[in-house]
């Protein structure tokens, strides 16, 4: 039997009905194979860097473990941008590349910058990227390579794999029956009784408790339980960005999405707790700050993990639990649900109501029209009160990300998705092209922005190809606004490489729907938007819907460099967001009290 028309067998075997990549001569007979097969389809992108993206989502969305295909040179480093990407957001996927024959692949010339025509050592270059990586030098190996990898990729903590197949190792025939067969080892990672036991007590004593609910939950396969662990519980909730679509955001429980660029009641209630349970989630720099030692200064708290690594990140600073958060989820239902001793946190809650009442997520004052140009975060908070049920949103970077995450709210069901990790700009076209196929050709709605289009503006073509019914919304802000802000913060408003004037131009992107036969709408005023958007939504295909958005609009509430009264910087704690408050309305609003570095702005 030939070995790619196994490949292409083992793809069907596994369900996996697509399968993202570019052809080349180091992975011709693996196309070849598949196409033959007929069982999986090759979604032929136009960068590599967009079928390893693509491959995320499709996980995301439908939970089945997808490919990527690549061949070899520059067909695989093009596609290492999304392969970090998902080992950032522990995203399982597996990267099949291609190679030059095995005869060139020695170990000696390995040693050699290149060999054959394009052969280089992908294998080594990507080790760090992924969980497990191999190359196949004997064709009985390929089935017991490709079981490992995809075995792996799920175990434990997810990530991406990759199997490295020189052409002529894909091009042999073997007898069917010499192919080896890898057997599966899991790893169980369940937390104990103590540990439980240990949770419950604290919960029972805790008179502000906080429980913080992350993406690993949902890569724990535990997503289901979410509500009935926020209902037993009982207590203040809330959800980080990877993690929002787990639960409906309207929910009472449910009191938002803190950080650096978080809402500020969410903030406030973050920062005034006295117990934070955190599961799924690994508290980086967005979420926690710029100093640990800032952050919850006055609680306890524990982290649920299952990477053992990520737990030594604070050392001392919380009590870990290794383990898959389904496990620990399951059993604090069920011990809590019987526990005698829960205490009355009633108060609690009408403060964080407060929070919630005095600071809605789009308020006039941070979110403000200006010089005629719409807000981007009361539009995307108005647009998703329109999304339909079982709506997908995938975002990009910069604006489609920022006002996304801080002003959508979502319903059970309805997903949104984004690289939280990289945060590589052109992340959105392919990721909604993944999303997409992910459920038979659905509906997805793609935030993009001017400057973060253009780093993957082929894929309109394979959303065009397929006919993808992919809304497509462009926030156009003159470049990249984000670092527009840092270098005003930074170099006295001094850009570089951000606009139009400063180096970094993007076209009219209504001509470049109609170059890619897309329908087109643009939208400028309020006015625009109640005409528009029912239309869009309306419309069988894909389409582009260019928002217009003033060139310098401010991303708030965020956590910023302050000024202090003697002229000096300082970077605020967690609560302290920008645009500040009265230090008077801050104190009221810190029950521990608060920071020196606050008291001094």
């Amino acid at each position: 039997m030939k070995v790619s028309d196994k490949i292409a067998a083992f793809l069907e075997e596994h369900n996996i009905g697509h399968v993202f990549g570019i052809v080349g001569a180091g992975n011709v007979h693996i196309f070849n194979s598949i196409q033959e097969r007929g069982f999986t389809q090759i979604i032929c992108v136009h960068n590599e860097q967009a079928a390893t993206m693509a491959m995320q989502t499709y996980y995301r969305v439908n939970g089945i473990v997808t490919a990527a295909i690549l061949t070899t040179g520059a067909g695989s480093t093009n596609g290492v941008t999304g392969v970090v990407s998902a080992w950032a957001d522990s995203i399982p996927g597996v990267v099949i590349s291609g190679n030059e024959h095995s005869k060139y692949i020695e170990k000696d010339a390995l040693e050699l910058r290149m060999y054959g025509v394009q052969g280089y050592d992908s294998s080594d270059m990507i080790k760090k990227v992924v969980k497990y990586n191999s190359r196949v030098m004997d064709p009985q190996n390929t089935i017991y390579e490709l079981e490992k990898a995809f075995s792996i990729a799920v175990d434990g903590r997810p990530g991406p794999c990759w199997i490295d197949i020189p052409m002529n190792i894909q091009s042999a025939n073997i007898d069917e029956g010499t192919f080896k067969e890898y057997k599966k080892d899991t790893t169980d990672k369940a937390c104990s009784e103590d540990e439980i036991k240990n949770v419950v007590t604290l919960l029972s004593s805790a008179k502000r408790p906080v429980l913080w609910l992350g993406h690993g939950i949902r890569l724990g396969h535990a997503q289901h339980l979410v509500k009935e662990l926020v209902e037993t519980l009982n207590i203040p909730t809330l959800v980080t960005w990877a993690g929002i679509d787990m639960i409906d955001s309207e929910h009472p429980l449910i009191y938002g999405r803190a950080g650096v660029y978080g809402q500020r009641a969410a903030n406030f209630v973050l920062q005034n707790c006295d117990l934070l349970i955190c599961v799924g989630t690994r508290l980086a720099i967005p979420q926690v700050g710029y100093d640990i030692n800032e952050f919850v200064r006055a609680a306890k708290i524990v982290v649920v993990d299952i990477d053992k690594d990520e737990l030594k990140k604070y050392p001392g600073r919380y009590t870990p639990i290794c383990a898959d958060a389904k496990d620990f989820i399951n059993k604090i239902i069920s011990k809590y649900s019987s526990d005698k001793n829960k205490k009355d946190i009633s108060e609690w809650r009408l403060i964080c109501d407060g929070y919630r009442n005095r600071y809605p997520i789009v308020n006039s004052k941070d979110h403000p029209d200006v010089d005629g140009f719409i807000n981007s975060y009361p539009f995307l908070n108005k647009l998703s009160a329109l999304l339909r049920p079982s709506d997908i949103v995938v975002t990009d970077m910069g604006t489609a990300l920022l006002s996304g995450h801080q002003a959508m709210n979502f319903k059970e069901g309805q997903r949104l998705i984004t690289s939280t990790g990289l945060g590589e700009m052109g992340y959105g076209l392919p990721g909604a092209i993944g999303a997409s196929f992910a459920r038979n050709k659905a509906e997805v709605i793609c935030l993009n922005c001017d400057g973060g289009m253009m780093l993957n503006l082929q894929e309109l073509q394979t959303i065009v190809h397929h006919h993808l019914p992919i809304k497509i919304f462009v926030f156009n802000n003159d470049g990249y606004l984000m670092i527009k802000h840092t270098q005003k913060a930074m170099f006295k408003g001094v850009y570089s490489g951000t606009d139009n004037k400063s180096g970094v131009s993007c076209p009219d992107y209504t001509k470049v729907a109609h170059a890619f036969n897309l329908a087109a709408f643009q939208i400028r005023t309020w006015e625009d938007f109640d005409k528009i958007i029912p239309q869009v939504l309306d419309h069988n295909g894909p389409l582009i819907c260019e928002v217009f958005m003033h060139p310098e609009q401010m991303f708030f509430p965020k956590l910023a460099v302050a000024v202090q009264k003697d002229g000096t910087l300082v970077s605020p704690p967690l609560e302290d967001l920008s645009p500040l408050l009265s230090r008077d309305e801050l104190k009221e609003n810190m029950i521990i009290g608060i920071h020196e570095k606050s008291a001094m702005l």
